[in-house]
């Protein structure tokens, strides 16, 4: 079996990093797996980058360029938008890789073009990260459901006309994709629901395959030992929040969570708690959060991120809409319990009360409630942290992934 994964980058980004840990578990399993990229970070002699300097310097453009019709909306969010419209290299990739299956995983940027997976002769297996393959240009549609007819009107582009250029890239997917040989892996049971309630893929087949990682890499470090290699305090109890641009990125709810520490720090918690981040080297002034903050920076490697989870006695991440995102599945690893939003793909990984605390959607009580619930009762906090280890041992490692994955493109490649 010859697999080629096809994702933007290979190590940097939620979905490269799932999609790196794939190509990990498959290659565990003695498979010929390779991961194709448009900008390479890691040192793995398996991902394929652009050869030629010019095709490489094109690559670090090709997100720039492919955001510029996008100019003539002045209103428009910062929010992560693809129009996949430039020329690309991928089939001519492809037929000299000659693989019997392409795995296409995260392929905004600028990366593949829209007309291109027509192309392909090989079955298609796409690995939804966000919602990009059935929206009409943004990754995460936040409020907006108009995927589910057709796009246009887009409040992502700040758009009222029914034929803006989200209905034009929707109506681009329409007829390139209605014949191909495709089948759709969301890693959350939310993502394939609303795959499944879209208008481009209600009768595509829709797998749910959940990301894995690799236990022993992401393990339980002594709390005291974590902490002092971070040169963090021992004596206090600390709440853990971290994704990219963990401060600015709105969706990922460092909002919401200063609100709920807010409410903590005036319920009795000031002299108990700090906050940590990492994916951000500053943000609120500790007044403004309630606490004082340790802001870890971008923790580029594995070792940083382990150390920062086990220092922690619970992770937030209050996100306002998420598909299965790495670092929840991280901390249960470390056995670090988890506190978010009842959103998204979080149900999968965060049973309530079990590992963790399921907010109610947007409840800034009952997020604060949450992270007062894990952290107040020792003994179950220890049930908790025994809990999330298992957890990901049962449902999450990169041999299951593996496995689910190769079951599947064995079935398609014949």
């Amino acid at each position: 079996m010859r697999v080629l994964l096809v994702n933007a980058t290979d190590i940097e980004g939620g979905a490269a990093r799932a999609a790196f840990r794939l190509h990990q578990g498959l290659l565990g399993m003695q498979v010929d797996s390779k991961l194709l990229v448009q900008r390479k970070l890691s040192d793995d002699p398996r991902v394929i980058e652009p050869a030629q300097k010019l095709e490489q310097e094109m690559a670090k453009l090709r997100q720039t360029l492919d955001r510029l019709p996008m100019q003539v909306y002045s209103g428009r969010t910062k929010e992560a938008y693809s129009l996949a419209w430039l020329p690309d290299h991928l089939r001519s990739k492809v037929q000299q890789i000659n693989p019997d299956v392409v795995n296409l995983h995260w392929v905004g940027e600028g990366f593949v073009n829209i007309a291109t997976l027509p192309t392909l002769e090989q079955p298609i297996v796409w690995t939804f990260h966000d919602m990009w393959g059935f929206t009409g240009g943004c990754h995460y549609g936040l409020e907006c459901d108009r995927y589910k007819i057709s796009c246009g009107a887009c409040p992502q582009l700040a758009s009222t006309k029914p034929q803006d250029l989200s209905h034009w890239v929707w109506q681009r997917k329409r007829k390139a994709w209605a014949n191909l040989n495709l089948t759709i892996v969301s890693p959350s049971k939310w993502l394939a629901k609303c795959s499944q309630e879209s208008a481009l893929f209600a009768n595509t087949r829709i797998e749910v395959i959940p990301n894995g990682i690799n236990v022993q890499q992401y393990r339980p470090i002594e709390r005291h030992i974590a902490r002092s290699l971070l040169q963090l305090p021992q004596d206090k109890q600390l709440v853990l929040f971290g994704a990219m641009r963990a401060t600015t990125h709105k969706r990922k709810g460092f909002e919401p969570l200063q609100a709920a520490l807010l409410q903590l720090s005036q319920s009795g918690w000031q002299d108990q708690l700090e906050l940590v981040v990492f994916g951000s080297s500053h943000g609120r002034l500790s007044e403004e959060l309630g606490f004082k903050c340790h802001y870890l920076g971008k923790l580029g490697d594995e070792l940083s991120l382990v150390l920062a989870y086990s220092a922690a006695d619970v992770f937030v991440l209050p996100s306002l809409q998420d598909n299965l995102p790495n670092t929840i599945m991280e901390s249960l690893a470390c056995g670090t319990p988890c506190v978010a939003f009842d959103i998204g793909g979080m149900p999968d990984m965060i049973e309530h009360e079990q590992n963790g605390y399921l907010a109610a959607a947007y409840n800034i009580d009952d997020l604060a409630q949450g992270i007062a619930w894990v952290l107040e009762n020792g003994s179950r906090h220890q049930k908790l942290s025994q809990r999330a280890r298992e957890k990901v041992e049962t449902e999450f490692t990169q041999e299951i992934q593996a496995r689910r994955y190769l079951s599947l493109y064995a079935e398609m490649a014949r």
